[in-house]
């Protein structure tokens, strides 16, 4: 898989000047160097023991040396003709960040317009985010002394918010650019009960830190990270409702969530799903009637 996601790459329209492929190896327990020698002599090879895709991601930042990144994780690759346009923005306009969508899909059709210049700060107010890293190019010098959170889960719902905060030209297009495997091991689909339980953990660490953050932001950076961070609580009882399927524990939450004037939900007119959600968790019995109707989905 990992030389399907090298020869993706390879396969654009980029000189070897033009990209630096950089591969973190993160404690595997054969290394594949003499797979990537095969491919190409340019490709840097970084090697550490197991530390986390956050530890691997952050290396990879700072060994890069180009304007722009793009994270591939290995068992994924990109969709060539329409990652293909992404590089077009980037070639001809002034694009800090190029967001764009992932599929399962082994292909797509790229798509004839993009939306934009808008900045980070306008996007995030007015859409809910994808947030996963590999589904955005971005000019490295946003990062300022931004990086991925060690040692988490659900890191992607940390870092992209505040990446997107920086972001003055962003390009958004409906292509699917990038070819994710659904897997069986991933955080998704894991299900014994303690990694339940630090799934759910690390998410909740993840808004109270943003939470932190939005407080002191001016205004309008506060109101787009608000939206998000609305979004991302209201996920997170979702999740708590379906991992669990525990009362008590969604009780302890929302009180911990109340704490941080996280809970209620705010206000606000973002969805017609959002609507709903806020209004059924609103009171005892509609998280009630909420947590019977996702058993019975589930079931």
């Amino acid at each position: 898989m990992l030389q399907e996601c090298v020869r993706s790459i390879l396969a654009l329209s980029l000189n070897e000047t033009e990209r630096q492929i950089i591969v973190v190896d993160d404690g595997s327990e054969v290394s594949p160097v003499n797979e990537l020698i095969g491919l190409s002599p340019g490709i840097i090879y970084v090697r550490q023991p197991g530390q986390g895709l956050s530890r691997a991601r952050n290396r990879g930042i700072e060994t890069a040396e180009g304007n722009f990144i793009q994270f591939v994780d290995a068992d994924d690759f990109l969709l060539t003709s329409t990652y293909e346009q992404c590089l077009d923005i980037i070639r001809y306009r002034e694009a800090d960040m190029v967001l764009f969508r992932a599929t399962s899909s082994t292909s797509s059709v790229p798509q004839p317009e993009a939306e934009g210049p808008v900045t980070g700060t306008e996007y995030m107010t007015h859409h809910n985010l994808r947030a996963s890293a590999w589904t955005y190019l971005f000019r490295k010098t946003i990062l300022h002394d931004l990086r991925f959170t060690k040692d988490t889960l659900h890191e992607d719902e940390e870092f992209t918010p505040l990446l997107m905060l920086r972001v003055e030209n962003l390009y958004v297009t409906e292509g699917k650019a990038y070819h994710y495997r659904i897997r069986k091991d991933s955080i998704t689909h894991r299900t014994d009960r303690r990694w339940k339980m630090r799934r759910l953990s690390d998410a909740e660490q993840v808004i109270y830190r943003l939470k932190e953050k939005a407080d002191y932001l001016p205004v309008k950076e506060r109101i787009a990270m608000d939206r998000r961070i609305a979004q991302l609580t209201m996920d997170h009882i979702y999740n708590v409702m379906t991992l669990t399927k525990d009362e008590t524990h969604l009780n302890h939450v929302l009180q911990r969530l109340s704490r941080r004037r996280l809970f209620p939900l705010p206000d606000k007119d973002y969805t017609a799903k959002y609507r709903y959600f806020r209004k059924m968790t609103n009171s005892a019995f509609g998280r009630k009637m909420l947590m019977m109707a996702l058993r019975l989905n589930k079931g």
